[in-house]
């Protein structure tokens, strides 16, 4: 019997030409490979990858397709590598892997073995989304993996420099590290890793192009989610593109809508999520406010696992205690502004495009502005209660008149500012302090505590002031805390709000936002119970109103 051929394959450069497929086996193919258009017939354009060949080769044990013997075995050969490296994975990941000695850390140090694994896979695949929980050592597998690949260029947060080079590689490491100083390019020392922040790698880009850089490490690469459309983003990219190692660092790779991870693998790995028309194709649908998102978090979520590309292991540490606290709300700060937003209200409804765009924008920040502003005494008032119980906090908001409105209200306590407005060294010196006791309350940017290490030395207590509209903004901030090194059984995370201005509209799209960031994370988790426990803030509270009463009873 002849044998029967249901289309024809041939590879060109770095593509997979399948041709005059017929109809009912384009249907099948459409299905598996959904990057293909819906409108495509008979012939289809392919990305040729081991992931490809291996799912092609599947698809042609039940519908085979003429091809060369020598583009046959190209597609043989890279099905094997798929499979092979998939259980060359999995085998790290196994709990009785051993791992390799890694020369190169001071006496006294070296990585777990956890952390030695994600080496291991770096080592493996050489482009690795790192998600690990906050404290389970990303930075130590940064540091590890540098002593295999030099010279290395770490990106970091502006604040974050001086801890990375000598809190982190100078104290625990052998690696000579040199921090980049501003965006013009000089003579640089020689080093085995050199420091740079997101505000100065785009000037930068030519010596990334050259190759210099054999590795790059990007330190909570949520930074770049916007992509190419930022000068730090489309900088990122050629650091990677002209590196053998990249490493990306974050527990919350995502702020937004799914389709940011898009954005960072690209600078990852830009072959495991395809072109943005392919990747929008097969895994996103059209939302709100012009925003794609993740159809099945959950779907892609275990497929980025499944590649390899994303690693993450969840720590089992102390519950967080998660209070939601309704504070007062004084509604005359609203009333100044009500003609105003008014206004606004009605180009963003009737005005044109860009006019719309802009009200809208300006609306969003009057709101949230005016929402901080109102409850920011109700918020001092909930403040005192833990600072004059002696609790240490970690306050977080974010319009400068919140930071002035709370500063007046805290005069009595040692109060400073962690913002966008303070330096590194105002910002080291604020941290310094703060552990050593010289400072009650640290008054934090929302988006300022990204990989900041310390302050669980001594605080155990987050107030989060202004909601944001990203929830990973606050798992972060919780991170600051929850981490190795707090000698406390849990921390306390407690959220002020109100029911008027924009607090209501955040809560609803931070659910959505959480639940995008969830599956993509942590697939198949589903919602995590919230342990909520208010009888220490009550105990508190009771001792505060006790300690007033006796000192208005005491005769003058």
């Amino acid at each position: 019997m002849k044998n029967v051929s249901y289309g024809k394959l041939r590879i060109e450069g770095r593509r997979i030409l399948l041709e005059d497929v017929r109809p009912h086996v384009s249907i099948k193919l459409k299905s598996i490979f959904a990057r293909i258009q819906k409108q495509q017939t008979k012939n289809y354009d392919l990305a040729l990858n081991d992931e490809t060949c291996a799912d092609l080769l599947w698809f042609f044990d039940r519908f085979p397709f003429e091809m060369t013997s020598a583009d046959l075995s190209k597609i043989k050969k890279g099905s094997k590598r798929f499979k092979d490296d998939r259980a060359a994975m999995e085998a790290i990941l196994l709990p009785g892997w051993e791992a390799p000695e890694i020369r190169g850390f001071r006496p006294g140090f070296s990585p777990n073995n956890m952390q030695t694994q994600a080496v291991e896979i770096i080592r493996k695949r050489k482009r690795l989304l790192l998600g690990d929980d906050v404290g389970q050592g990303k930075t130590w597998v940064a540091m590890a993996a540098s002593l295999l690949m030099r010279p290395v260029a770490v990106v970091v947060e502006p604040h974050l420099a001086e801890q990375w080079a000598v809190e982190f590689i100078a104290e625990y490491t052998e690696l000579t590290v040199h921090i980049i100083d501003g965006t013009r390019p000089y003579n640089l020392p020689a080093a085995d890793v050199y420091v740079f922040r997101y505000s100065n790698i785009s000037g930068w880009v030519d010596i990334a192009g050259t190759g210099f850089f054999k590795f790059v490490i990007f330190d909570e690469i949520q930074q770049l989610r916007t992509g190419g459309t930022s000068s730090k983003g489309a900088a990122a990219v050629v650091f990677a593109d002209n590196a053998e190692w990249v490493l990306g660092l974050s527990a919350t790779p995502i702020f937004g809508y799914g389709a940011e991870i898009w954005n960072i693998l690209r600078i990852i790995d830009a072959e495991v999520l395809g072109a943005w028309d392919e990747f929008i194709r097969e895994w996103c649908v059209y939302g709100r406010n012009n925003k794609w998102l993740v159809e099945d978090p959950d779907a892609l979520g275990s497929y980025l696992r499944e590649t390899g590309v994303f690693v993450r292991r969840l720590r089992e540490g102390r519950p967080i205690n998660k209070i939601i606290a309704n504070v007062a709300y004084d509604d005359s700060e609203a009333e100044k502004t009500e003609d105003l937003a008014r206004s606004l209200a009605m180009k963003v409804m009737e005005g044109k495009f860009g006019e719309s765009g802009e009200a809208a924008r300006q609306l969003d920040s009057l709101e949230r502005r005016v929402t901080g502003i109102g409850k920011a005494k109700g918020i001092a008032a909930y403040a005192k209660i833990l600072l004059a119980s002696g609790v240490p906090v970690l306050l977080s908001a974010w319009h400068r008149d919140v930071y002035d409105i709370l500063l007046k209200e805290l005069r009595e306590f040692k109060v400073a500012l962690y913002t966008g407005s303070e330096n590194t060294k105002q910002k080291n010196n604020v941290k310094h302090d703060f552990i050593n006791g010289k400072i009650d309350c640290v008054l934090i940017s929302n988006r300022s505590g990204a990989g900041l290490d310390g302050l669980q030395k001594r605080c155990h207590t987050l107030i989060v002031a202004e909601l944001d509209w990203a929830s990973a903004v606050y798992y972060q901030l919780a991170g600051r805390l929850d981490r190795p090194g707090q000698p406390e059984p849990e921390i306390t995370m407690i959220f002020c709000v109100c029911d008027y201005g924009s607090d209501p509209t955040i809560m609803s799209v931070n659910a959505l936002k959480s639940d995008q960031l969830r599956g993509i994370t942590d697939p198949g988790s589903g919602l995590a119970e919230t342990h909520s426990d208010v009888s220490h803030i009550k105990m508190l509270a009771q001792k505060y109103l006790e300690r007033n009463a006796a000192t208005q009873e005491e005769p003058a």
